[in-house]
């Protein structure tokens, strides 16, 4: 039976995210399978999704618009077939049923999930987004977000706006992995430990592993500009996508109100720093990201009523140019 991320929760009562599925490569080398090409690949999105969201901001980053295409898909999941009950990313049914989306130019797919099934016919596994899509081949070549953005960083230089930008550079990527792997594990996937917990002691788990490690953030931010160290690299990018929907989202959907976002200085004015960065705000679409989370868990939020506030604008002033760069 169709799955979603709302399925995954073990005998324990804890949320436990299985891997992606379709991994590929694109390469520079053009005898590859998938080679780096203008104008081949299409990058399908919900600006909802955090996941997602890192993706199309790479794009944007890299200066990769023109020679990848992308697109979103309708923030509130609906039935993404008629033979069963399952819920998930839809396209709208017009360019102007839902600002932000559109319907599917490519494939004339309803759903992301008939993307899947023409890309494999016998697939069983969740269908989510990013989604790669190969034009030519009509097939997904990667949904997995931290293996695409790599792609994006080196694998398309030779047609980037910005070839220069190196954000997982070989003198950090030691510590850009061991940054990354607890950061996931305790923020990116910690919020939705959170949230999708269906028993208390797990929930009390993830709230601590949460907070332990937004405090260790504050604390490393507090003396450099960056995550890891004084230039934007992958593991901010990656970060960032949890921190702008936290006091939105998560501090009430996912029971995250232990504290706010704001209440963090070093940490509120970096999520700021890193949203003004150009190429960064486009990808971040609120109302998309709202509508997304309190109208799609219906076990959570069974009206779908959206909070009106805190309505953050991060493109106020912060403080982190006292940092050297």
């Amino acid at each position: 039976m169709a799955q979603s991320a709302l399925d995954e929760i073990s005998n324990s009562g804890a949320f436990v995210r299985t891997a992606s599925s379709f991994r590929q490569i694109i390469s520079r080398d053009s005898n590859s399978q998938f080679p780096a090409e203008s104008g081949r690949y299409h990058l399908y999105v919900s600006y909802a999704c955090p996941w997602a969201s890192r993706c199309l901001a790479y794009l944007n980053l890299k200066g990769l618009h023109k020679a990848i295409s992308f697109s979103s898909v309708k923030p509130i999941w609906g039935r993404t077939k008629d033979s069963d009950e399952h819920m998930g990313w839809v396209f709208p049914d017009s360019p102007n049923e839902v600002p932000g989306a559109e319907p599917d130019m490519l494939n004339g797919a309803k759903s992301i999930r008939e993307l899947y099934e023409i890309a494999s016919t016998n697939y069983t596994g969740k269908y989510t987004v990013p989604v790669l899509w190969d034009k030519k081949l009509k097939t997904i070549v990667n949904n997995e977000s931290s293996e695409i953005i790599r792609m994006f960083n080196t694998e398309f230089n030779n047609i980037a706006e910005n070839p220069t930008l190196d954000l997982y550079p070989t003198n950090l990527k030691a510590q850009i992995d061991e940054t990354n792997e607890w950061i996931y594990d305790s923020i990116n996937n910690g919020v939705y430990k959170c949230g999708f917990a269906k028993k208390q002691e797990p929930y009390n788990e993830a709230a601590k592993q949460l907070y332990e490690a937004l405090d260790k953030c504050e604390e490393i931010l507090s003396k450099q500009r960056y995550i890891c160290g004084n230039a934007l690299t992958e593991a901010d990018v990656r970060l960032f996508v949890t921190l702008i929907r936290f006091d939105e989202v998560y501090a009430v959907h996912f029971k995250c109100n232990k504290k706010l976002l704001r209440e963090y200085p070093n940490l509120f004015n970096y999520t700021k720093d890193i949203f003004q960065i150009p190429g960064i705000s486009s990808s971040v679409n609120m109302q998309h990201i709202k509508l997304h989370y309190y109208g799609s868990h219906p076990s959570i939020n069974p009206f779908g009523v959206v909070p009106l506030g805190p309505d953050i604008d991060y493109s106020a002033p912060h403080d982190r140019d006292r940092f050297s760069t």
